[in-house]
């Protein structure tokens, strides 16, 4: 008999957030894995175990995921992580495997998910709250109201083009390139607020470009909307 992969959204930082299934789950799971080479280290441990403490005595499963943008060191991480998430499965363990916010949104584990699924291995994604509704939750504002588009950008990537687009940007991850997208922000008639770490004991709230530090994290996220005329 071979075991299930659950992959677990943990939420963006609270771990008040974290769903009442999510916390089953882990409970009910024989292995936890997580991304990097330090499972304790990961912020998905670090909100997780406050609500399941359990965790201390579970089996860990290190998945390393290098931080590169080459397709094909990629594509073998993936694999690798895959291989290594199915040598708990072929022995009959469930596992569970902790992502942050949403695993269907940008997450590297949606990558695995698959691989491991054309293995046939019985695969199932718990979702969980994104960081961007938490973010909109804790600024008090809305995302998308009436008829108004909603257009969710990684922000590690170009920007410029999802700038002119109508309605409420989402700007995911933006920390490396914070720089660059303040510049791109002030070349255009909007409203900005950021949150970093939103969520987590370092959270902190920004409104107005100008108020945007140029050396902000990598959790960091920004609600763009068009001016009200």
């Amino acid at each position: 008999m071979t075991g299930k992969l659950y992959g677990v959204g943990v939420g963006p930082g609270d771990p008040e957030l974290m769903t009442l299934k999510a916390v089953k789950v882990i409970r009910d799971s024989d292995v936890i894995a997580l991304p990097g080479e330090h499972p304790k280290d990961t912020v998905a441990w670090q909100i997780a175990v406050k609500v399941c403490p359990e965790m201390e005595e579970k089996e860990l499963l290190a998945v390393p995921m290098p931080m590169t943008k080459d397709k094909e060191k990629l594509k073998e991480s993936h694999r690798q992580g895959a291989r290594i998430i199915c040598g708990g499965l072929k022995t009959g363990k469930q596992v569970a495997f902790l992502t942050l916010g949403d695993p269907t949104v940008y997450s590297t584990y949606l990558y695995m998910h698959k691989i491991v699924k054309n293995a046939g291995y019985p695969v199932e994604i718990i979702n969980g709250i994104t960081s961007f509704t938490a973010v909109a939750a804790k600024l008090n504002m809305g995302l998308a109201e009436g008829g108004e588009l909603l257009h969710v950008v990684p922000a590690s990537y170009q920007i410029q083009d999802s700038l002119e687009l109508p309605g409420t940007k989402v700007l995911m991850k933006a920390g490396k390139r914070i720089r660059d997208v303040k510049q791109q922000l002030k070349d255009h008639n909007v409203e900005v607020s950021m949150i970093e770490n939103c969520g987590m004991p370092e959270e902190k709230i920004y409104y107005g470009v100008d108020e945007i530090p140029e050396d902000a994290g990598y959790y960091s996220l920004l609600i763009v909307k068009e001016k009200r005329r």
